[in-house]
Parts: structure tokens; sequence; C-alpha cells
């Protein structure tokens, strides 16, 4: 009687608890609670999946090849720094197709010593390659290379994650794919389009000095849009080779033409966004929009330098290869702050400072997959999935109850039992519900049942024996104990398998698959047997079944 008992008193308790966890997923049976009730029980509940209330689906692919041709820019850089502030005996260096650096020498062996020593102490992740009277080339270690492509990933991860939280999209989704994608859900989302140039936009500020030989006053003050490869074509072969030409869009005041303006820039970055310290959105003297920049100490430094080295010269603001303007310097500047001006909107100006704060992305990224999802079609889904799982669910109980009589009754009251242990589980762990997830709840109401038409069957057996009904009832669950158990473990690792290998979709299925197997497997051998005892109790002469 005791055990008995014990066991009622349990199974009242976990549907209580379950019932209390599922409220906050209900807001109108949420909202009336009193507010110690509030206090203790979560705000948030079960959240919509992006098939059910729409958004923004994404797979992105890192170009890790760029990366480790960026990683080898910056050492270039580094390099140069070097040489100025030691004065190391080289005359240049370059980059040389991905992961390479050709460095041209000064002077005799002794030179070569120094370069080959001061490459060895500050760069040990490349490796002498080829070696000469007068160049040195180097090149990335496989070592070196594969952890710059590792590296890439997870920054672009972190930085399109703090880009998200800045944007204020609750509930997104984003894991790593294979060795360099990224996987983005963005459900709810109310902007999709500006939502995925946010996370798209490589964000790589870079300060560059124009050159201004006589090239630079061949070029046309106007191009069209569209035309831009079209005029690098004609100044081919015509450029400096440490030269590029790169434009500025530039729109009329009234806002109806547009047009580039082309500059010849030098390839060479003197300065990065990788030193600033905030961006913010504030309002300039022709009161437009501009992005103000403040560099942190280093950046400071280094912004100082650079502008009273080159006083009288014209330096570029460069955003992923476009120019944003391209003031003189007319003196050097302190204080560590800068400007960006354009002709955008306030929208505009305000993700570019959200993507400026979140950092650059290591490397461009490519979309090898964009799916938006409507709201309307979102409720589409979630009406039809609901209608399936009622249709489903209704279906179930009448053949039990026709099938099974009475005891079909008591595996009803299990199966009820089983969805509201699942949906508070579903709420308890914030899991998001998405239409996979709907159709794992649908096979989890088939294998409740199914676990008790094990259980039943082995009954009617007993009973064609002629064992009295509390001897039949115990036998049954005991013989089918062990094919219940084992038919849910390997079930069980089905779904944890979908779960830990699978994305998206697939594992909202394999969610509700493995919580739905738990609590089934507590259902059906505990919440049912506890019926079956309480009424074995009166000593039953015989069992509808």
């Amino acid at each position: 009687m005791k055990k008995i008992r014990g066991r009622l008193i349990a199974l009242v308790a976990l549907t209580v608890i379950s019932v209390m966890i599922s409220l906050p997923s209900f807001p109108s049976l949420y909202a009336p609670l009193p507010a110690w009730m509030k206090a203790v029980l979560s705000d948030r509940g079960l959240a919509l999946g992006l098939d059910l209330q729409g958004g923004v689906h994404l797979v992105l692919e890192v170009e890790e090849d760029r990366a480790v041709e960026i990683a080898v820019d910056r050492s270039k850089k580094a390099l140069e720094d070097l040489k100025a502030d030691s004065e190391l005996p080289f005359a240049s260096v370059v980059r040389e197709g991905t992961q390479s650096l050709v460095i041209t020498l000064e002077g005799g062996e002794e030179a070569k010593a120094k370069v080959m020593q001061a490459m060895e102490d500050g760069f040990p992740g490349f490796e002498l390659k080829d070696s000469s009277d007068t160049t040195l080339t180097y090149e990335l270690d496989t070592v070196e290379i594969d952890r710059i492509k590792d590296s890439a990933i997870n920054q672009a991860l972190e930085t399109i994650r703090n880009r998200i939280d800045e944007f204020g999209v609750a509930e997104p989704l984003i894991q790593r794919l294979g060795r360099n994608q990224i996987a983005v859900q963005l459900p709810g989302v109310k902007d999709p389009e500006r939502a995925k140039d946010l996370i798209k936009k490589t964000a790589l500020l870079e300060f560059k000095l124009l050159d201004e030989s006589t090239v630079a006053l061949e070029l046309p003050p106007r191009v069209e849009v569209g035309q831009a490869e079209a005029v690098r074509k004609e100044f081919e072969g015509r450029l400096p080779k440490d030269s590029e030409i790169l434009f500025e869009n530039i729109i009329s005041e009234d806002g109806k033409e547009s047009y580039l303006r082309p500059y010849l820039i030098k390839k060479d970055t003197a300065l990065t966004g990788d030193v600033l310290q905030d961006a913010r959105v504030t309002i300039g003297e022709f009161n437009e929009p501009i992005v103000s920049l403040t560099f942190d100490s280093r950046g400071a430094q280094e912004f100082e330098r650079l502008t009273g080295a080159n006083v009288g010269k014209r330096m570029a603001i460069v955003l992923d290869g476009n120019v944003y303007s391209a003031p003189t310097i007319n003196e050097k500047i302190g204080g560590g702050r800068a400007v960006i001006n354009g002709t955008f909107t306030t929208d505009e100006a305000n993700d570019l400072a959200v993507v400026l704060r979140a950092g650059a992305l290591p490397a461009p990224i490519k979309t090898l997959q964009d799916l938006t999802v409507g709201p309307s079609l979102g409720k589409d889904s979630i009406e039809k999935g609901l209608r399936t799982l009622v249709i489903a669910g209704c279906l179930v109980l009448i053949f039990m109850i026709v099938y099974y009589r009475l005891s079909g009754v008591v595996a009803n009251f299990a199966l009820v039992l089983n969805l509201i242990g699942l949906l508070g589980a579903l709420s308890g762990l914030n899991a998001t519900l998405t239409l996979p997830g709907i159709a794992g709840i649908i096979l989890t109401i088939g294998m409740g049942v199914d676990s008790n038409i094990l259980i039943f069957e082995r009954i009617r057996e007993e009973l064609r024996l002629g064992r009295p009904v509390r001897l039949a009832v115990d036998s049954g669950y005991d013989k089918a104990f062990l094919t219940i158990v084992d038919s849910h473990v390997t079930t069980l690792i089905t779904g944890l398998a979908l779960f830990l290998f699978g994305t998206g979709p697939i594992k909202g299925f394999a969610v509700t698959l493995c919580l739905g197997i738990a609590i089934n497997l507590f259902t059906a051998l505990v919440g049912t047997k506890v019926v079956f005892d309480v009424f074995n109790r009166k000593k039953l002469q015989q069992l509808s079944i």
C-alpha cells in the first residue's frame, strides 16, 4: 500500500510541476498568475522555431584562403614596422601568392643573417623556402596555416554572434558546420534583408594612402554604376604594382542620381579597424549621420604617427573595398579619434557602427544557402502542424478505447501525462519548437501507445491462461519490461545521433523525440501500473481489456 501511495504521489507531483513549468509558454494563462508565482516560474517558455514564426536561415562559408592572405599581409606590415624601428637591412618585402613573403635584401651575408634572425625570432610560423644573394623567400608552414584557418572560423562565429546580439534577435541559432561553414537562424526577425546585410558585411576597415602619381590624373572623374570592372581592365598594366583602383559611391543631394568616383589607392594598409575601441553614430555639421571612431591606445599612437608623417597627402577610409571618404591630411591628428561620413541613412550608420563595434570578420564569407520564411507561412505551418497533432491524437485515443476498452482509457491517461511531461520538459529547457519537433511529438504519441499495446497483449495472454487479474497484470508488466526498455534505448540512441550530428530542424526533431522517449518510458511502466494497482486493491475478478 505504501509503495502504491509513494508512486501515486510522485506521479501527481511530476504532473503538477510539468503544468507549472509549461505556463509561461501560454501567455493567456501566465498573465493572470500572482506576482509571487511569476517570481518562482521562469518568464521564458517554449520558443517557436524559424519555420513556425518566420525568419532567416543562412549557411555561410568562410573564405579560408583569404584569411591566410590577410594574416600574411599583417606579417608583412609588422616586418616593415620592425625595419622602421630597428633599421633591418632589407629594401622591400612583398607577398607572393597566398602564403609567401619575398624579402629583397640590402647588403651582404651579415645583412642576410640579421633578417633571417629577425624572422626566426618574430615570425615563427614562417619557414625559409628559398635563399639567394639578394632575396629570401619565406612561406607559412602547414601547422600555422591550419591554425589561421581554424582561428578564422572561430573568430567569425564570435563576431557574427556579437553582431546578432547587438541587433537584438531573440533565440538565434549560430553554429559551426563541418570545417568552414556556419549556420545562422534568426527566428522572428522583422527586417530580414537588414539582418542578412549586417551578418554578411565583412566590416574590414582600412586607412590607406592615395597614390597621386600621373596615372591617378588619367582616371575619369565619374564612372557609371556597374562599369567599375571595365575601368579596372582599361587601366590594367598601367598601374603601379603597389596600387589599385577603388571606388566611392556618390549619391546626388536629391537622391535621384548615383555614380562611382574612382581613386588610385596604395595596396598597403596603413591602419586597420583592429585598433578600434568604439564606434558611435553622431550628427555631422550638416545635420547628416556620421560614424565617430575611437581608437585604443595603440591605435591612437599609430594614427597620430600616420597623419603626422603624411601631412598634405590624402588618405582614404575604406570599408570592405569601398571608399567612404578620402580627405586631405592637413595636420597631425592626436586624441585617437576619426569620423566616417558618407551618403548613408541613420539605419545604415547604426548598422555600420554595430559591425565596427563587433569587430571585422577575419575573412570574407560566401552565402551557400539563403532562406527567408515569412510570418504568414510560419502561421500556416503552426495551424497545419497542430491540426495534424490533434487528428493523430484523437484517432489514437479512439482506437485504444475501442480495442482495449477500459484499459484503453488507462493507456490514454498515460498518453496525456506523457504529453504534459514533454511540454513541461521542453518549456523548462527553453527549447525551440519547430515543425519537425511537432513531428517528433506525433511520433511520441505512437510510441506511447505502442508500449501499452505490448503490455496489454501480454496481460491478455496471461488471462487466457486462467491467471487471476492481479497476477496477470503483474506478469504482463514483467514480461513486457525488457522489450519496452530495449526498443526505447535503441530509439534513444538514434535520437542522440541526430541531435549530435544534425542541425536546425533535425536537431529540433531529435530533442522532442529523445525527451518523449524518456518520459514515455516512465508513464508506460509506472503511470499505467499505478492505475492498475489502485484498481487491483478492490480485488477485481475480471479486467476490461
